[in-house]
């Protein structure tokens, strides 16, 4: 392949950063865009790179998890953002959950200090792809919030309809107004230390709490929008309306939560989650709502250990925009019509921060690769990375839905193994030892070494 020049990379978010940084210590130019701050999201708050929305947790970090073989092999592949990731990581259990603010700092402060970066300011409307691969490349790492201008042009490329689902934040209260006495520390099952702030409920609380919650009034949806939830990220009132005991069997379980002061288990159990460092900030782990804001003032706080909560951040909804990508990609994350062009993060189909910031690292090696001259591999797929790609470019286009790392993406067993070992636990070590020891090799083979 011919030898290239600068790539750019449109988005600031987490694709866009891993991206530039990695293709930057590959040796290659690059230009990296984001509007803001002169143009914002309807759900940033700051200008910052890598600026967490929704949760500060990149899932967990239980060994021969999913999630956990999935940063396993990013580490090794040296992420950056996932080095910024564990350098700020606070308490959360069994979790990997990180300071924002700092995290976000550190990523900035590791492309300030990158002089192969240059960073422009700017909205990004135009692609202006060539069907050459010779004639140029470009990132598009948008995220889910992509303008309406750019989400015009990529529409036109792909030749087919953009789908979009609604996404939902958590809300986020201040430290010093939980009532400390109402409340225990603990982690589910004793995993990690008692890093979870538990707010226990009787059966007459939760009722109580859950019929205020099923006749609270809800933000009220544009006549634009389409409310297409992705099934990982439901709003905490429309799983209400699935059932009375649905919030006890998913975010309000309290399975594994046993009070030390009572050395029972509650009825069900509100967690909060440290939102940074400082321990000042607390996330309602599974509560993101399209509720009004006064509605969550009342009803949240009628949360024992809550009554008297200073909100510094309400639950709210957004648009989260993807191609489908199964139509669209290559197993380089490259667009099939116009090879120039690769998408990473949420827009290319992935749900998550780390698949996220997973997809950003793959695209910024096979770009560089192939600014320098070379013709890229595309990771295997026994890898968990292997895997992501593989379900977003070799699913049904027709049902296609963003995606999770989860084992049911990677590639199984033989028949012989799995007959032979009944053991779940032990089928999925035997996955990760595999997957890991491909990822070595092929990491090996790529001469891939950034620090």
């Amino acid at each position: 392949m011919t030898a290239r020049g600068r790539i750019r990379i449109i988005g600031g978010g987490l694709a866009g950063p891993e991206a530039a940084l990695v293709a930057a210590r590959m040796g290659v130019e690059v230009d990296l865009c984001e509007m803001r701050p002169a143009r914002q999201t309807p759900a940033h708050q700051t200008a910052d790179f890598g600026e967490l929305v929704c949760s500060n947790s990149l899932k967990s970090e239980s060994e021969n998890t999913a999630p956990w073989l999935l940063k396993q092999e990013m580490r090794r592949a040296g992420s950056p953002l996932l080095s910024c990731a564990d350098a700020t990581a606070v308490p959360a259990g069994h979790a990997l959950a990180v300071d924002r603010v700092e995290f976000s700092r550190r990523i900035g402060e590791k492309i300030a200090g990158e002089p192969r970066i240059r960073v422009h300011r700017e909205e990004v409307t135009r692609l202006d792809p060539a069907h050459d691969i010779s004639a140029g490349l470009t990132i598009v790492a948008s995220g889910p919030l992509t303008s309406s201008a750019l989400s015009g042009e990529i529409a036109r490329l792909t030749g087919s309809e953009h789908l979009a689902f609604y996404d939902s934040i958590s809300p986020i209260v201040e430290a010093d107004s939980i009532h400390q006495e109402r409340v225990y520390l603990a982690a589910r099952y004793d995993k990690g230390s008692a890093d979870y702030i538990n707010c226990p409920m009787t059966q007459a609380e939760y009722e109580a709490f859950l019929d205020a919650l099923l006749a609270a009034e809800s933000v009220e949806a544009k006549e634009w929008e389409k409310l297409e939830y992705f099934e990982g990220c439901l709003p905490i009132e429309e799983l209400a309306r699935r059932g009375r005991d649905t919030l006890r069997f998913g975010p309000m379980k309290p399975v594994g939560l046993r009070d030390p002061r009572t050395g029972r288990i509650p009825w069900a159990v509100v967690q909060l989650r440290c939102e940074n460092l400082r321990a000042d900030s607390y996330n309602l782990v599974g509560f993101q709502n399209h509720l009004k804001y006064g509605e969550q003032a009342r009803i949240f706080r009628m949360i024992p250990g809550l009554e008297q909560a200073k909100f510094l951040r309400y639950g709210q909804i957004h648009r989260n925009t993807y191609i489908n990508a199964p139509r669209v990609l290559t197993p380089l994350l490259n667009m099939r019509d116009y090879p120039g062009i690769f998408f990473a993060g949420q827009i290319s189909g992935v749900e998550g921060y780390t698949e996220s910031i997973a997809t950003g690292l793959l695209a910024g090696i096979y770009a560089a690769t192939i600014a320098q001259g070379s013709r890229p591999e595309p990771v295997p797929r026994a890898t968990a990375l292997g895997s992501l790609v593989n379900y977003i470019t070799q699913a049904d286009p027709k049902r296609f839905q963003p995606a999770n790392i989860t084992f049911d993406l990677l590639e199984p067993l033989d028949e012989v193994t799995r007959k032979r070992i009944r053991d779940k636990r032990e089928r999925h070590r035997i996955q990760c030892e595999r997957a890991l020891d491909v990822m070595e090799r092929w990491l090996e083979k790529q001469g891939i070494g950034i620090s």
